[in-house]
């Protein structure tokens, strides 16, 4: 796998492999319409749900599908909270199956597991502050796709995201943040938008870094490989906190 993660090698793209980011960026728009599909009326009520109750999504559309369910039960509090009795701990033991990557912040109020309504051995879960992306990222993804054959790699904003702000605010003053958090900022700056202003420019932010993150991992040439075979979605989407809604960032 090629470890070069910089946002220049990214933008840097040969004409093949921007043949292969089209292609990732379709499928992930197609498949963006699988948030819409679920409605409360669909959620059931509060349950043990068994594991062989729940068939493993095996494809990109099914893995989304199923995420978009989730997000309905926990937003109409009909939470199933799967995948967690006895049975399932212990079957676990021997090896793990997870249907999605989600790459989500690192921010408390944002947890994949619950915010998709997902339990153990579900979802493989990397979180950073504002998604951002360096080699150990890189390589948990790639992990996740090539070693364990998850067919969905989610890239989850939110609403609100302090990360985002931090960045925007730092390039505003152009005064430095404290240590490692410089870091970050750097890598949030390129998704800043300068003809917004104030709280625009913070939510444009969001969604802008959102993309970024996934245009760099469409990038990624054996990433890219797994879309153009459509074994593989990277989708972008946020999480709003006032609503719980999560909905497709195109």
């Amino acid at each position: 796998m090629n470890s070069d993660s910089t946002p220049q090698r990214a933008a840097a793209v040969t004409p093949a492999r921007r043949a292969l980011l089209r292609t990732a960026l379709t499928g992930a728009a197609a498949l963006g319409a699988g948030f819409a599909v679920a409605s409360p009326a669909s959620a059931s009520p509060a349950s043990a749900a068994s594991s062989a109750a729940r068939p493993r999504p095996s494809t990109p559309g099914q893995a989304l599908r199923e995420l978009a369910a989730g997000n309905v039960r926990w937003r109409t509090y009909r939470e199933q909270h799967p995948d967690e009795t006895p049975a399932v701990r212990q079957a676990l033991t021997s090896g793990q199956h997870p249907f999605a990557v989600v790459l989500g912040c690192v921010d408390s109020r944002v947890p994949p597991e619950l915010v998709f309504d997902q339990g153990l051995g579900d979802l493989l879960t990397v979180r950073t502050a504002g998604e951002v992306l360096d080699e150990a990222v890189l390589g948990s993804v790639a992990y996740g796709v090539l070693e364990l054959g998850i067919p969905l790699v989610l890239v989850l904003g939110h609403q609100s995201c302090g990360a985002v702000r931090a960045a925007v605010d730092a390039d505003e003053s152009g005064e430095p943040l404290p240590s490692h958090i410089q870091y970050l900022a750097d890598q949030i700056e390129p998704a800043i938008d300068h003809t917004k202003e104030g709280d625009a420019r913070v939510d444009a932010a969001i969604d802008a870094n959102v993309r970024l993150v996934r245009s760099r991992l469409a990038a990624e040439p054996d990433l890219a490989a797994k879309v153009s075979a459509g074994q593989l979605a990277i989708v972008g989407a946020r999480y709003e906190l006032t609503s719980q809604v999560v909905h497709h960032i195109a």
